[in-house]
């Protein structure tokens, strides 16, 4: 017995010799057998068990690895193996499980820190998150200090992006392309494109010399690398509204089939986006992407329900209503109290002519949620304007509190009033918004009275609208109350002397006493400069020098006029003195005694009505017996010349109707003539 152990001890020395070089070079296949057979030897060996574990780690076995863990439970203790098993599940995607796991270690070791921060990200709680980054960095010393602080620069970033958090500096020195991304991703959180697109582009440009050192990385690899940066360049096109730019770059990333489920995802979902209810074959395609298996790990929640709500209003687009209705569904009872999934219900309801049933939809959606009734009361009203209820429309819109004096709103009503010629109920609504800010700036001013600018510019929108409607005497409260703000205001003052001409003409002299006199209204113009300036429609002449009699004239007949001398009328050509003058010359000719009507001309009897390439010329006149015989006849005036017997007859197809240019030229002599009249 004693040999027996003594072999096994050397054979586990041996074994543990080759798992000790097997893992110093990599080959964790290797050590992996090694292992196995040293837990032939002992299966509850904790270092065994331990090296197996971190063997099937390294080569991507995580759920292996796991059951390994939970099935020697009570030799491999969470003391032991608290970080392996904390991987295994981070690995797995079970990130609560990864954080209870963390959280019940007894000891927190700096690698328990560091996986602790990757899965607070996960798990999107930024404010942990920086806080245990910070935490690292501050008491940390070691080649890793870069990756942690690009990793706090990503939660920085993430914070701005979906939680508006304006980041705060935290003075890392962008050196790294890494670095730049993430700056260049919270800029975009911030909305400041510009200075974000410059960053990006940054980024660009230290990757490519990064990765250009190695001379193993290829072209292919560096645009690779490089996909996720122009991504987001693409992103901020599209935000501007370069929608052809991204659009064209979204498809160039694509065609570099990159690896990154992740990005493929998002980049599909903003070509859809911009694609909309256009091209819906491509977005049907592009939609696939967003489906990859893995997606769901790689994203944030906004994003994938942002991804969700895409779905949903493609299926609306592509008239596939069942889907429409049951992506919404699903969306609205993960999260109920957000507006898309109602809103994408109602839209659906309406493309089905169902417009009763959208807004009785939105209506319940509006008293289970208060909070968001605003945006969806705004949605109905629409739908009752499409509809043609405008004064439903008013009724919901004012039901809205909170928007009630906003000028928006207020020129919303009193426009649809207007159009419903309900002119009272406008001035009810400039009526409520003024009291709604008289009690406001009470409030704040403790019983001063100065006006905001939104307030006068309502009372003045309201006297407007009163004097435009006629209702002068409700303005003259109005207009008292702009004058009193503002005494200098005379056109203010003039409107309301004119509202108190027909209801209070003494009070209206009263007032016009206040108004400037003529003397200080008078406006000095240099009428000369004004006439000789480039935009004048008249220029005077300047007026020659007056010397002798013609000053002497000037100065005795100033008030007498130059009579106009008159033209001679021009004489026809063929005028003859002698010749008494027609007296009906001035009536047009068809009007005149002796008009006889005009000569029926007889080519109208010549005119061709058979079929295409027939002659109009008689059959007697085509037979040569008969023209041989008889004399040639004379041409009938205004037509060609006549063939003779003896020529060749042309064919039918390449004849032209004889006199018909001559008639025409003649014809429009003769109506020329009779146009001019005659003497």
């Amino acid at each position: 017995k004693m040999a027996a152990a003594a072999g096994a001890v050397a054979a586990a020395a041996g074994l543990w010799s080759e798992v000790n070089r097997c893992g110093q070079n990599g080959d964790f296949a290797r050590a992996l057998k090694s292992v196995n057979k040293i837990l032939q030897i002992n299966k509850d060996d904790v270092t065994a068990l331990q090296c197996k574990v971190v063997c099937l780690i390294q080569n991507g076995n995580f759920k292996e690895a796991l059951s390994v863990i939970n099935t020697h439970t009570k030799v491999l203790t969470s003391d032991v193996i608290a970080f392996e098993k904390a991987y295994c599940e981070y690995r797995l995607n079970r990130i609560e499980s990864a954080l209870k796991t963390i959280q019940s270690a007894s000891q927190q070791t700096d690698k328990l820190k560091e996986l602790y921060g990757q899965v607070l990200y996960r798990l999107e709680r930024y404010d942990d998150c920086l806080a245990a980054y910070r935490d690292l960095i501050r008491n940390s010393q070691d080649e890793y200090e870069e990756e942690r602080k690009t990793n706090l620069s990503a939660v920085v970033a993430a914070q701005s992006t979906w939680e508006k958090v304006v980041p705060e500096d935290l003075g890392l020195r962008e050196a790294t392309y890494e670095l730049c991304y993430n700056s260049g991703c919270a800029l975009i959180g911030q909305g400041k494109l510009n200075e974000a697109m410059k960053k990006l582009q940054k980024a660009e440009e230290l990757c490519r010399q990064s990765l250009s050192e190695d001379s193993d990385v290829t072209e292919e690899d560096i645009e690779a690398e490089l996909a996720i940066i122009h991504g987001q360049m693409a992103y901020i096109m599209q935000l501007q509204g370069r929608t052809e730019d991204a659009l064209q770059l979204y498809n160039q990333i694509i065609k570099l089939k990159p690896t990154d489920v992740g990005l493929l995802a998002v980049i599909a979902n903003n070509i859809i986006t911009i694609n909309k209810d256009q091209n819906v074959f491509d977005s049907k395609k592009k939609v696939k992407l967003t489906s990859a298996e893995g997606v769901e790990h790689k994203l944030s929640k906004k994003q994938l329900q942002a991804i969700e709500f895409n779905k949903a209003l493609l299926a609306m687009y592509t008239n596939q209503a069942d889907q429409c209705r049951k992506l919404s569904a699903s969306l609205q009872s993960q999260s109920p109290e957000h507006l898309l999934p109602v809103l994408i219900q109602a839209a659906q309801l309406c493309r089905e002519k169902q417009h009763a049933k959208a807004v009785g939809l939105l209506q319940d959606f509006a008293d289970q949620h208060p909070a968001n009734a605003a945006e969806i009361k705004l949605t109905m009203a629409q739908l009752k304007i499409a509809q043609g209820s405008v004064t439903k429309a008013c009724m919901i819109l004012r039901s809205i509190e909170e928007l009630q004096h906003k000028p928006g709103m207020v020129s919303a009503l009193v426009t649809m009033y207007s159009h419903e010629e309900d002119i009272d109920s406008a001035i009810e609504v400039f009526t409520q918004a003024i009291q709604w800010y008289q009690q406001y700036q009470a409030s704040q001013t403790r019983g001063a009275n100065p006006k905001s600018p939104v307030h006068l510019s309502l009372i003045r929108e309201a006297a407007n609208f009163k004097l435009k409607h006629g209702r002068k005497k409700e303005a003259i409260s109005d207009l008292e109350e702009l004058w009193k703000q503002n005494p200098k205001d005379v056109h203010t003052l003039a409107q309301l002397i004119s509202a108190y001409s027909l209801v209070d003409p003494e009070k209206a002299k009263v007032l016009s006493k206040h108004l400037p006199s003529s003397d200080t209204m008078s406006l000095k113009v240099d009428v000369d400069a004004l006439e000789n300036s480039h935009g004048a429609t008249y220029v005077r002449k300047k007026a020659g020098k007056l010397t002798g009699d013609n000053q002497q004239k000037e100065q005795g007949q100033g008030e007498v006029k130059k009579k106009k001398k008159k033209k001679k009328g021009k004489l026809p050509k063929n005028y003859d003195p002698k010749v008494t003058p027609d007296p009906e010359r001035w009536l047009p000719m068809r009007e005149r005694s002796y008009y006889r009507g005009r000569k029926k001309g007889k080519k109208k009897d010549q005119v061709g009505k058979g079929t295409q390439g027939s002659t109009t010329t008689g059959s007697s006149e085509l037979d040569a017996s008969r023209t041989a015989s008889s004399p040639p006849t004379s041409p009938r005036p205004g037509s060609g010349a006549a063939v003779s017997a003896t020529s060749n007859v042309i064919p039918p197809r390449h004849q032209k109707p004889a006199g018909a240019p001559a008639t025409k030229k003649k014809q429009q002599q003769k109506k020329k003539k009779g146009a001019k009249g005659g003497w």
